[in-house]
């Protein structure tokens, strides 16, 4: 039996196409893994008629997926290191 990996990821084209990436090598150095993309809208998705500089905040890229993984609705994530703020909510940490 297959495990199940839930890999959680934004629906931009650079985020589907790390998250593939991820996924691929995942499935190749461990076969019996079977990864399931989770995909996620995020604020700094949806802000489309104001520059995000001017919205501010931290984590407009991020913040949805790191709740998800917190309600355990994702296994883990790919963000590109860019978007995710310097200071994680407790129980989150960066591996690369």
């Amino acid at each position: 039996m297959r495990k199940k990996l839930r890999l959680g990821t934004r629906k931009s084209l650079l985020a589907l196409s790390q998250s593939n990436w991820v996924k691929k090598e995942i499935e190749t150095h461990w076969p019996d893994v079977n990864v399931d993309l989770v995909k996620f809208t995020t604020k700094g998705d949806k802000i489309l008629d104001v520059p995000l500089a001017q919205v501010g905040g931290k984590g407009l890229f991020v913040k949805e997926i790191e709740d998800a993984l917190l309600r355990k609705d994702a296994d883990i994530a790919v963000h590109s290191l860019k978007d995710v703020p310097a200071e994680l909510p407790e129980g989150l940490e960066i591996t690369i």
